[in-house]
């Protein structure tokens, strides 16, 4: 299948330390790619380079085709706001604004009107079980929910591709599986191709494929 995304011969180090050592990685429309390794092997900075996040020293990031490592970055910017989606490990709400505002911020950030944009907030929010929470602020949910509502966000825009790193990392088990499920049921429902970085087996195998990152290269 033709890739959606590809890093190819990817290098990056933070001062004399590297953290990426040739590492090449595809991905495909609509397929959900896990990528394991241990804590420092560079999964992070593998994701934040194929998003676009971090330019690597050398090498090439292609998105759509097209090289997304040589875009200014006003255009990597927009292309987060619009193509990607990205899911942290501890969510990264915004605490000052209620759920619903967190979920409708990449397409408010995009340029939609409110209303347009918080009714399809709503829209995900009940999706993802999450119905009657929209004015709560993200201090009034529980960890679960919280990913949950990150989730959302990630996915109101419609991307191409969600980038997730550690999704899981701070949920229990019986949490981190309801958050994969409904990851992986979205993406699969809006063709969404899913990068995710984890440690952890569980977690990769709601995967379609597993490839392993060990001292910054993929094995």
């Amino acid at each position: 299948m033709t890739p959606i995304l590809a890093g190819h011969d990817l290098h990056k180090s933070y001062g004399l330390t590297p953290a990426l050592r040739g590492a090449a990685v595809e991905v495909a429309a609509g397929e959900i790619l896990a990528v394991m390794g241990p804590s420092g092997s560079g999964k992070s900075t593998l994701l934040h380079c194929l998003a676009g996040v971090l330019a690597p020293d050398r090498g090439q990031v292609y998105f759509a085709g097209a090289r997304l490592d040589r875009l200014p970055d006003r255009r990597r910017v927009e292309l987060r706001r619009t193509a990607f989606g990205l899911v942290y490990q501890f969510g990264q709400l915004v605490p000052e604004l209620p759920v619903v505002e967190n979920v409708a911020l990449p397409l408010l950030l995009a340029g939609r009107p409110w209303g347009a944009a918080v009714t399809e907030a709503r829209g995900w929010l009940a999706r993802l079980g999450l119905a009657g929470l929209d004015e709560r602020r993200p201090a009034e949910l529980s960890g679960g929910q919280a990913q949950r509502v990150a989730l959302a966000r990630a996915l109101v825009a419609r991307p191409k591709i969600v980038f997730a790193d550690e999704p899981t990392g701070a949920l229990d088990s019986a949490g981190a599986d309801d958050v994969m499920e409904i990851l992986v049921a979205a993406a699969r429902d809006l063709g969404t191709a899913v990068l995710i970085v984890t440690h952890e087996s569980r977690v990769a195998g709601f995967a379609d494929r597993v490839v392993l990152l060990r001292d910054g290269d993929v094995r």
